[in-house]
């Protein structure tokens, strides 16, 4: 099997050309050309080389993708995720795995809970979250950004943030052993 990325055009002359010193020599200078354009082909993909990509180029893949809530003063990790996943948010946007996966990028973990799950009115819904960072000078950017990928008429009704806390738990107990004399 031949690859492209290892070709060598001298290995598909056929042999008397092959040993040609001319020949030869023009296919080795090819083959330096040929090498040089693969590897800018391959710098095209934008996707395989994410890792690498600075804050000036997630904000332009921004403006060419359209993540939802993409703010350009979120941490460049975080930046290049939404950019990797906008197709994917865009084609599920209205549901609620979307609006799940949009938390989990931007404030960590977080679930959607329906309206029937709760007792709510129908076409609510509430998001229960872990984070605490959620608090009130987040909560305005906390509820943007499930604006961005929420069902126009879906209502969220309450952002609840649940927080577990290692306490320390002490159990006592007593026992009393006695007799009682009535006279």
């Amino acid at each position: 099997m031949i690859k492209i990325q290892t070709v060598s055009l001298v290995d598909l002359l056929p042999v008397p050309i092959r040993n040609d010193p001319a020949m030869a020599a023009a296919a080795a200078a090819l083959d330096i050309q040929l090498q040089e354009t693969y590897r800018m082909i391959a710098g095209l993909d934008i996707f395989r080389r994410s890792a690498e990509w600075t804050n000036e180029e997630t904000d332009e893949l921004a403006w060419q993708f359209s993540p939802p809530y993409y703010d350009p003063d979120l941490p460049l990790e975080q930046k290049r995720l939404l950019i990797q996943n906008a197709i994917p948010f865009h084609r599920h946007k209205g549901t609620a795995g979307a609006v799940e996966d949009l938390i989990a990028i931007l404030f960590g973990q977080g679930a959607v809970e329906e309206w029937w799950q709760y007792g709510g009115d129908p076409h609510h819904f509430r998001v229960v979250t872990n984070n605490a960072d959620v608090t009130a000078e987040r909560a305005q950017e906390f509820i943007a950004a499930v604006d961005a990928v929420k069902r126009l008429s879906a209502v969220l009704d309450s952002v609840t943030i649940s927080q577990a806390e290692q306490l320390p738990f002490y159990f006592g107990g007593f026992l009393h052993f006695g007799e009682h004399i009535t006279i």
